[in-house]
């Protein structure tokens, strides 16, 4: 589907690629807002959950946690990852785009992490996403996700990244198109048992999204008390802020609890 990429190889490199990425200070503001919005949840999904950093994390917490991605490379990392710890809930991983969510029960609250939302470039499938969440989040249970911002796109727009670790070798541009959508075009080269360089490339795209459209498509889709706030704070988000948190709860119509 447009504007997603199937993570091929980047899910072999994505933590290494990401080892800066504050997972704990992400778990520790995800309870701050359960907490402030007088909730204690027991099923969390953690939606586009990738390699499942953050979804063992609040295991290790202990949650009782779903993990849905649509890349089936990421979540084969996330399951071996998850394997090596000693979880007394072991969390269940499912291959689902997040606009075919279909779990096997209500959960207690939803999070979405590291500009999951943008990767989906199409607005009527993000409707459709956040309608699948409401339908399976408990009344007014909370669903917190985050967006990469106008400014910090526009601020890497054309663009060239280099990381380099001792077996992989990876270079990405960025550029905006007129629709709006931000594309990331990665090369990769990696080692190989002969000592030479394979090269593989692949292709990645965000949505520039606003937040009035983000609000709407909330309330389009029943979710109540929208808030929005600047990156892992309780406070609005500050000017040219360049990640930002949106945080909604579920309507409160009454819903069948399958867990019982």
């Amino acid at each position: 589907m447009s504007g997603f990429s199937d993570y091929a190889l980047l899910s072999e490199y994505y933590d290494r690629f990401t080892d800066d990425v504050p997972y704990e200070r992400w778990a520790d503001f995800f309870e701050r807002i359960f907490e402030q919005r007088g909730q204690k949840p027991e099923i969390v999904l953690d939606l586009a959950c990738g390699t499942g950093s953050l979804t063992r994390i609040l295991a290790r917490r202990g949650y009782e946690m779903i993990g849905v991605d649509q890349s089936e490379d990421m979540l084969m990392a996330a399951m071996d990852s998850c394997a090596e710890e000693p979880l007394e809930k072991r969390p269940v991983f499912l291959h689902q785009p997040m606009q075919e969510l279909d779990l096997y029960g209500t959960i207690d609250a939803c999070v979405c992490c590291l500009d999951s939302i943008n990767y989906v470039t199409d607005t009527e499938v993000l409707r459709e996403a956040f309608r699948r969440v409401q339908l399976f989040l408990m009344p007014g249970a909370p669903f917190i996700f985050d967006i990469n911002t106008r400014e910090k796109l526009e601020r890497i727009d054309g663009q060239s990244f280099v990381r380099e670790d001792e077996d992989i070798f990876c270079v990405w541009q960025t550029r905006i198109d007129e629709d709006d959508l931000c594309h990331y075009d990665f090369d990769f080269f990696e080692l190989n048992e002969e000592g030479a360089w394979n090269r593989y490339q692949e292709h990645h795209a965000e949505r520039i999204y606003s937040v009035e459209t983000l609000v709407q498509l909330l309330k389009d889709t029943g979710f109540e008390h929208i808030e929005v706030r600047g990156e892992l704070s309780d406070n609005p988000p500050e000017e040219g802020e360049e990640r930002i948190f949106l945080i909604a709860n579920a309507n409160l119509e009454e819903k069948h609890d399958r867990r019982k």
